[in-house]
């Protein structure tokens, strides 16, 4: 019996080489056994019908062709907005100390409050009323940092530098939108939930200027139409009291609220930036409206003080109704920037202490010297952290997968 005898796979791939053509042979070598991988080269065998047992003349040789096109490797060069940032924060440095200077020291009424205070007022309430700037922003901080906290991880510094970062940017911004910037800026995400958190914290701040507002007006509404409109005093109370329930109602029902509002079309763009407020539980809310509490306590101490240190005084329910009345008139009022700011105040604070007889002097200086202190002095303090803030963030470089095997 005659074994058939074995073909190795090189003479296969020889007798296949020597029918090419000559300039397809050519620089071949024949010798391919340490180079074929037996399982993927003969798995083509049989595909084509053109050579010897119909196998693939192209199986074996490969016609060159063009250089595949490398990918690019390297990161798309970004723009760099450097130059533009730092353009950015010196024109809001100019902007922030040409403000200062206009209502500071250009400004006759304001330049004569604040030298009146350096020198004419009584040393003690004025000193007392400096001395409770700190805990007024420190207050404001606590508030923003119990808010932030729902957003990512931050400690109550940075907190209390991203309240005096917005301070300074709304100093310089209509209505103050800019506290919106500054405070975002200082978060590491920067989520546009944070909008809704600081406009949140805001409102807490409003509610209260609103509820204790209504007081004192109600108050000279039953001094002054009382007794002679008892209806109409009346109905403006039913009113307040209206009012102020719904001014809450946001806060307990921010869902329903939202679901309502956002049925307006034009409004639906706003969805994204309120999304987290249904999400509050009432305990931080409640937190968030007592630290506002606290803080307009400080506020209306501050205006009392400097009252005082000037020498204006009045019985203290009737100077109490007046200063609540004077911050509810002025939060009504938009301003457009710094300097429209201080003349809503001069108006509410004027026209409300001189009902009850007070001397217009004395009132003017005490609320001017009031700005001075709780906004000028602060935005300030503030340029510092706005030239040190980082706008652009870098963006952390992804790790290349691993090659499957």
């Amino acid at each position: 019996m005659i074994r058939p005898q074995r073909l190795h796979i090189d003479d296969v791939v020889a007798q296949h080489l020597d029918a090419l053509p000559g300039h397809l042979n050519h620089g071949v070598p024949h010798n391919l056994g340490a180079g074929v991988d037996a399982h993927d080269n003969l798995g083509q065998v049989g595909q084509g019908g053109s050579g010897e047992g119909g196998h693939s003349i192209q199986s074996y040789a490969t016609i060159p062709g063009p250089e595949p096109k490398r990918p690019a490797g390297g990161p798309t060069p970004r723009r760099n907005w450097r130059p533009w940032v730092v353009l950015g924060k010196l024109a809001v440095t100019a902007l922030t100390l040409w403000l200062l200077w206009q209502s500071v020291v250009a400004d006759a009424a304001t330049a004569t409050a604040w030298r009146g205070l350096l020198t004419d007022a009584q040393r003690g309430p004025a000193l007392a009323a400096l001395l409770l700037v700190p805990l007024n922003w420190a207050l404001e901080a606590w508030k923003w940092w119990r808010l932030a906290r729902f957003l990512e991880p931050v400690s109550y510094g940075r907190s209390f530098r991203a309240v005096l970062t917005g301070l300074t940017l709304g100093f310089v911004t209509p209505n103050r939108v800019g506290d919106y910037a500054g405070r975002l800026l200082e978060l590491k995400n920067r989520r546009p939930e944070a909008l809704g958190a600081v406009f949140l914290g805001r409102y807490c701040q409003l509610v209260v200027t609103v509820l204790a507002g209504s007081l004192g007006v109600l108050y000279f509404v039953g001094r002054y139409l009382g007794p002679e409109y008892p209806l109409v005093a009346a109905g403006l109370g039913l009113t307040a009291a209206v009012g102020n329930a719904l001014m809450l109602l946001p806060l307990y029902r921010s869902r329903l609220l939202l679901a309502a509002v956002l049925q307006w079309r034009p409004l639906r763009r706003f969805q994204r930036y309120t999304a987290n407020l249904p999400h509050y539980p009432a305990r931080v809310l409640h937190q968030v409206l007592l630290l506002s509490g606290l803080r307009y306590a400080v506020f209306t101490a501050q205006f009392g003080l400097l009252l005082w240190a000037y020498g204006a005084t009045a019985p203290l329910g009737a100077a109490l109704a007046a200063i609540a009345g004077t911050f509810l008139l002025k939060s009504l009022v938009p301003s457009l920037n710094a300097l429209t700011d201080v003349g809503a105040r001069e108006l509410s604070a004027t026209h409300l202490f001189g009902l009850l007889g007070l001397p217009v002097l004395p009132v003017l200086s005490a609320s001017l010297s009031l700005w001075v202190l709780n906004i000028a002095l602060p935005s300030a303090a503030g340029l510092l952290f706005v030239l040190r803030l980082k706008v652009l963030r870098r963006q952390k470089k992804r790790r290349p997968a691993a090659p499957s095997a």
